[in-house]
């Protein structure tokens, strides 16, 4: 083992042992903690999911994706105005309003981002890689943009759809549940559990996963390129509009800039776990969200970006391929 792999072991032992030592003090709030930091998580994985699929097929780091997560939030928090929903008590329109915009806010933001890869990235997909990157930082701040003009600066409301209150809460053993808690984590792990499925089961699939691994030969075994890219830009989205509204249901409230940080601390993510790898950015995403929390309540809030974004200076120097990513030869 290299020294700068002692190095990023001995980091991370060193805030594993702190975090065991507040939780032998403080053990039910270690839980709760936990908790919050694992729906935090889900929903970062879901952003995460979209970087690093794009990534694995083109190489391309689409910062474009963190605002097609907040433009789901806002089509979404639209598309349930037209349903006369009841948030102090959960109803059956309410059901009937989740299980209708949940599919149609995923196919819309799916539309919106094959709209995006055709018309912004295609185009350049042989130019320089500088050219693509700047593309994508031009589109997210065009995003921003939209979003700034439909609804301005100020904070929007999102109709609080689940269930709440006294009748859906529960205390186990000291540590606070909530209804919207278990539906974030499940939801996470049914539509990363689907991904996985489709990825390794189907043909489509089978594709993308060729296209990552050698365009050309790919290409010259009869695979469409571009329709596996913009089906991976479309998928990427599907997971995006999800996030944004599980987002929306889970706090309540959003803002025309959320995607900005949101889309970087997913990025982190994707480092983390590994850029291009599908586990590895579920997997950071997981654990981004409890380093997140863990920092919020054991070192202060205002330490939590200086603790995420630190955690991806020290994966790019002493992991570049992240936890569960493999180093490949140069193509």
């Amino acid at each position: 083992m290299s020294l700068p792999d002692y190095g990023f072991y001995i980091i991370a032992g060193t805030g594993i042992v702190l975090l065991a030592a507040q939780a032998v003090i403080h053990p039910t709030a270690f839980i709760q903690i936990t908790i919050f930091g694992l729906a935090d998580g889900a929903m970062y994985a879901l952003v995460a999911l979209g970087y690093t699929m794009v990534y694995g097929i083109i190489e391309l780091i689409n910062f474009a994706h963190g605002d097609v997560f907040t433009l789901g939030a806002y089509i979404a928090a639209a598309v349930l105005g037209f349903f006369a929903i009841d948030e102090t008590n959960f109803s059956t329109v309410n059901l009937i309003a989740l299980l209708l915009v949940f599919p149609v806010v995923m196919l819309i933001m799916g539309g919106i981002n094959i709209t995006i890869e055709r018309v912004a990235y295609r185009p350049l997909r042989n130019a320089p890689r500088l050219a693509p990157l700047i593309t994508a930082i031009g589109m997210s701040f065009i995003l921003e943009g939209i979003m700034f003009v439909w609804h301005g600066p100020a904070s929007v409301h999102f109709p609080d759809l689940l269930p709440h209150g006294p009748a859906f809460q529960t205390t186990i053993g000291g540590v606070f549940f909530t209804f919207k808690d278990v539906f974030v984590v499940v939801t996470t792990v049914i539509l990363v559990s689907l991904l996985a499925i489709f990825i390794n089961r189907t043909k489509l699939g089978k594709a993308m996963r060729a296209t990552a691994q050698d365009r050309d030969a790919a290409q010259l075994m009869g695979i469409d390129i571009n329709r596996t890219i913009a089906a991976t830009f479309f998928i990427g989205a599907l997971l995006a509009g999800a996030g944004g509204m599980i987002w929306g249901l889970y706090f309540n409230n959003l803002f025309y800039n959320l995607g900005f940080r949101t889309g970087l601390v997913a990025f982190t993510s994707a480092v983390f776990g590994g850029i291009g790898n599908i586990p590895g950015a579920a997997i950071g995403g997981l654990l981004i969200g409890l380093i997140a929390a863990y920092s919020d309540s054991y070192i202060g809030s205002k330490w939590t970006e200086v603790m995420i974004f630190g955690i991806l200076i020290l994966v790019l120097v002493f992991r570049p391929t992240g936890l569960l990513g493999m180093r490949v030869p140069e193509k």
